[in-house]
């Protein structure tokens, strides 16, 4: 067990192959607390009590599960929990006060995962959900307006929420690796192509016509089909008509890839 009982700005306890699987804290000052790549498996509730916290770094753990109280930290601005266990988040997860970026990546999520009021961080710039379980995106996603970069590669989604639309700040959109066979024209709204944007399509199993673009012109030309007429009478048509589902992609990927990054030196 790690006791931290003293008052620091910043303290950062990562080592490979650590053997810490527990921690608790007295601490009213620190802003910064990393506890990557150690072996926790949860977090105590009165983390809440690092008030001035602002960024938490639990990054390749075995945390199964937060405390509710951990949006009660009203200044954090950046939450990496990344490379854990979860596989639901609490209730109330989505009070956060001032949180701008949110790393989920590689755990066991899904969209009944989240609490009723996820969608409600609207101070969130970047969210990370990559490499999770997810098969649909909630529309509630429109309720986080500041939102820059939105990040859904491998999962199993078979749609993205005609919502998207309402993103009008989002410049990076992460999407390859999973089980999409169209797009909603509404995607065709946002300003994802060019220098300073990032669109990612790739590997999933698009109709005919979309992989065709994606093809010929990559990114840009999915995106000047959807915004033709053309694919909005097609979309509307898909939509009435139910195909079959794509099969989930091969897991043993992505498993591989997380324990390989989750290794620890020597």
């Amino acid at each position: 067990m790690l006791f931290l009982d003293y008052v620091s700005e910043f303290i950062w306890f990562y080592r490979a192959c650590n053997i810490l699987s527990h921690f608790s804290v007295e601490m009213t000052y620190i802003t910064r607390l990393t506890l990557s790549h150690n072996r926790l498996t949860s977090i105590p509730p009165n983390i809440a009590d690092l008030e001035n916290l602002q960024v938490l770094t639990l990054w390749n753990n075995q945390i199964e599960e937060l405390p509710s109280s951990i949006s009660s930290l009203s200044k954090l601005r950046i939450l990496n929990v990344g490379m854990n266990r979860l596989s639901v988040l609490p209730r109330g997860f989505g009070s956060f006060k001032s949180l701008e970026i949110l790393d989920l990546t590689y755990n066991n999520l899904n969209e009944r995962s989240l609490p009723g009021n996820f969608f409600f961080i609207d101070t969130l710039r970047a969210l990370y959900l990559g490499d999770n379980d997810f098969e649909l995106l909630p529309g509630d996603v429109m309720n986080l307006r500041n939102l820059q970069i939105l990040v859904l590669r491998d999962n199993d989604l078979l749609a993205i929420p005609r919502e998207i639309g309402h993103l009008t700040n989002l410049k990076e959109l992460h999407v390859q690796g999973n089980r999409l066979t169209i797009l909603p024209p509404e995607l065709g709204q946002l300003d994802l192509i060019g220098n300073k944007q990032v669109l990612r399509l790739e590997h999933n199993p698009w109709v005919p016509n979309i992989q065709e673009q994606f093809d010929a012109r990559g990114a840009q030309g999915v995106m000047d089909f959807i915004r033709s007429d053309q694919y909005k009478y097609f979309y509307g048509r898909q939509e009435v008509t139910t195909g079959p589902v794509p099969p989930k992609r091969n897991k043993d990927k992505k498993l591989s890839r997380r324990t390989h990054q989750s290794q620890c030196g020597s």
